[in-house]
């Protein structure tokens, strides 16, 4: 089992990583400098894919926030839904879940 301490530290490395790939997306933002219609519509298509791990990132950095403000209420590990303890296997696997297997389900 690990401790709350080590688990604060792999989400704490887990955040700085999401925060490294939101920067790295708004940059490629800022590169662009397409000169025609086709170099534009490529693009386009790459900005759709970068939007959506942005927004993948951001909705992982809340959960993250939120397994967070749990830890530091002593209450990380527990499910929100039913109060249930959640299995190190799944918290090896989601460490920012807020959900039991029964009630993730």
């Amino acid at each position: 089992m690990k401790s709350d301490a080590k688990r604060k530290a792999e989400l704490e490395a887990r955040q700085a990583d999401l925060m490294n790939r939101i920067a790295g997306i708004g940059a490629e933002f800022d590169t662009h400098e397409a000169k025609d219609w086709e170099e534009m519509a490529v693009e386009r298509e790459g900005d759709e894919v970068l939007e959506d791990l942005g927004a993948a990132a951001q909705l992982e950095l809340r959960m993250i926030d939120a397994a967070m403000l749990r830890l530091a209420e002593g209450e990380y590990g527990d499910c929100v839904r039913c109060g249930e303890r959640i299995s190190e296997e799944r918290l090896d696997l989601l460490p920012a879940t807020p959900f039991c297997r029964n009630c993730a389900s």
